[in-house]
Order: C-alpha cells, then structure tokens, then sequence
C-alpha cells in the first residue's frame, strides 16, 4: 500500500475475526480507512470489488447470484449499503461452506441500513467490527499502546507536543488523508467531507428531507457539543419538531459521525432515560463545524474545552473499539451539581477522568473525582485530571494530573 501506510490497532483483531468467521464486517464513517486495511491484510489472498459504481451495483442487485459466481470468495465487497439485497445470497453461499473462514470480507458506512440487513440474513455468520478516524496512537506509530489504567502501561508514553502543535492536531483531527499528507488544507477537507456526508450518506436516509436544514443542525449540535444535550431547545432554534431532532441525532450517531454520552448510574436502566451529551467522533470536525481555523483561536475560545473534551473522549472511545471492544463511556453527574466528565467503565470498576484546559494542574481540580470516589467507593480506580500541558504528578490521593500526549 506505499509508505503512506498507517497502522491500525485493529490489524490483529482483523486477522483473528477473518480466521474464525466465515465473514467480516467492517463498518465505520466514510474515509476512515476501511477499505486500506482490508486491502493492505488480505490484497495477496482476496479479490477487490467496490459496490458503488451504478453499474457494479446494479450488476449485483440484478443477477445476485451470477454476481457471487463471478466474484467467489474469498472476496473484499466494498460499500455492500448500496447492495443490502446481496446479503441473503451471500448467506446462501456460506451455509454451502459453513465451515470455511474469512470468504467475505465486507465494507459499510451506514450503520443504520447496514445492521437491519445483516441481523436478518448472516446473524452469526458475521463478525462485525468498527474503525473510526485515527486515534493519536495510531498516528504516532505506536497502535498497541495501553490506556493510562491499564496493566502493561508505563510512566509516559514519552511523547509530548508544544500547545501550538496540540491545538494544531485537534483542528486537523483523524482522518487517515490528513495524517498521511500532513500538506493536505485540513479546512478545505474538511468542508468537502461535510458536503460529501450529507450528499452520499445522509440523502440515502428516509429521515432527512432538506439537506440544507439538517447542515444548520450540524453547526447548531457542534456549538453545543459537551453540554447536556436538550431537543427542546435545538427544536426551537431550527424551527422543527423534537421528533425530527431526535431522529437526526440517531442519524448522526448510525453514520459513526457522534458519540452519544449518558449519565452514569449504577443502575443500568437509569442510564437510559436520562440527559445524555453528544461529541463529534472526531474533533476535527467538531473544529470545523464551529468554524476554527486557528490553533489560538480554538484553544483560547469558548469552545476550547468542549474540543479538549472531545479530543480525550475520542481518544479513549477510538482506543477500545479499535480492539474489537465496546467502549463503556458515561459521564457523571450529582443532584448537588458535582460533575465528572468521563467514566470509564470495565471489569466492574469505573475510572473518572476530569478534563481541564489549563496546563497548570491544581488539588482543586481533583475535587469532583474525590466525590465520585467516595459516593463509588470499592468500584472506583484511582482517576485522573487530563490536560494540554506536558506535567505529570499525582495532584491528590488516588488523582493524578495526566497530560493529554501521555493519554
């Protein structure tokens, strides 16, 4: 695949997935990096087909089963939302061979269409696994390296970043283009990827009827990214229903372009029915979107902390789930008013993590992890204070104030 090759936490994952199943799904936003993934683990060993040319697509939609004949496994179908027909005769091909692997290795960016196909026709035939823009460990080359908490992790990750370079890489964010071709005009991209979502992604979906309507919401939903999200509200603004609200929201959250936040309760049907945040999954957009161009500008704004935010709860979400994992992420809020911003859950712990802008980190800050520590007490692991500095020490018992390259 050339020397732009970045790799990806999810290589091993991959390769293990496609040796047990007869098929793998890999879904995520567009330009993520799906189809180079797939194509740098199996280009020696699979067959490349992308569904999204019309006439491949109707080929394929028209005749499924001389389109399978022509293209047998092992095979990369590429874009299979533009096909969700083809499933059932795909299905139809692996019951023949039940006991073969790794035959169908299929590509998706919506979610949404995606899954109410493939839970009717290759439950469990299929391994269904994400990949979203790069974490900051997958660009720096180091893919494997653990989470703060975890065991295997050292002191620091021994890679710090000047506040101009840190601000510089949140407007950028993680997309695999703009990391390989560090020349690339990361507004620029941006703006065509907005466009190209709403055209490509968004107008294929039944809930979306004015494109430039739904644009409006973007911009409205990034302006209030990290707060408590109220419908109400952003139905008012936008003149729509609540309804409507609540389906884009679902769309965004089908298509991998938010992540949907909620309270953290030790009673998991509470989790449910409260107010939840919403995050852009990738920070460069949310940058976008806000319309930050400049490093001091972001950082110096009031948007600075919901992009610092961002960035974090990204880097954690990208981390888990490039492992195969489904991130346990929540955030923590008392009646009193005392709020955490991420909880991590995993293995019957919860680790707070509190996020802060300034890179001078004071006892004070630790004072809501200490009240969630001991409102939790015996499931609670010691937390942290994330921030842009480059200071790493323990900042109260149990708290230690972390600096965002060492996430």
């Amino acid at each position: 695949m050339g020397s732009s090759y970045i790799k990806r936490s999810l290589e091993p994952v991959l390769k293990k997935a496609a040796s047990e199943f007869p098929a793998v799904v890999l879904t995520g936003p567009r330009q993520s990096g799906k189809t180079t993934i797939l194509k740098h683990l199996f280009a020696g060993q699979c067959r490349y087909i992308s569904l999204e040319p019309p006439d491949v697509r109707a080929s394929a939609m028209e005749d499924p089963r001389a389109f399978l004949e022509r293209y047998p496994p092992p095979v990369i179908f590429d874009e299979v939302q533009y096909t969700p027909g083809l499933f059932p005769y795909i299905k139809e091909k692996i019951d023949a061979d039940r006991d073969k692997s790794g035959q169908y290795l299929l590509t998706g960016s919506q979610n949404l269409l995606l899954m109410e196909k493939l839970t009717e026709s290759l439950a469990g035939r299929a391994a269904i696994l994400r990949l979203l823009p790069l974490s900051r460990r997958e660009a720096e080359g180091r893919p494997l390296f653990p989470l703060p908490w975890e065991s295997g992790r050292g002191e620091s990750s021994e890679k710090h970043l000047s506040f101009g370079n840190l601000w510089e890489n949140f407007l950028r964010g993680g997309y695999p283009e703009l990391a390989a071709k560090p020349d690339r005009d990361a507004n620029l991209w941006h703006a065509s990827y907005v466009q190209t979502y709403l055209e490509r992604d968004v107008r294929n979906l039944r809930q979306i009827g004015d494109l430039s309507q739904f644009q409006n919401f973007l911009r409205t939903l990034a302006a209030r990214s990290a707060q408590l999200l109220n419908l109400t509200d952003v139905a008012r603004d936008l003149g729509v229903a609540v309804n409507t609200i609540k389906a884009w929201v679902s769309v965004l959250e089908a298509t991998y372009q938010v992540i949907v936040l909620r309270p953290y309760f030790a009673n998991v049907g509470k989790r449910l029915v409260k107010t939840p945040k919403v995050y852009f999954t990738d920070v460069g957009t949310l940058c976008y979107l806000t319309g930050l161009k400049d490093p001091e500008h972001a950082a110096s704004g009031p948007m600075g902390g919901a992009i610092m935010e961002t960035a974090v709860l990204s880097e954690i979400v990208k981390t888990l789930v490039h492992r195969g994992i489904e991130p346990h992420v929540y955030f923590w809020r008392t009646i009193a008013g005392a709020e955490v911003d991420i909880v991590v859950e995993g293995g019957g712990k919860v680790v707070p993590i509190e996020i802060k802008l300034s890179a001078t980190p004071r006892p004070a800050m630790a004072s809501a992890i200490k009240t969630l520590q001991k409102d939790l007490e015996g499931t609670s692991m010691p937390g942290y204070v994330v921030h842009p500095g480059d200071v790493r020490l323990p900042i109260a018992p149990g708290v230690t104030a972390l600096p965002f390259a060492d996430l």
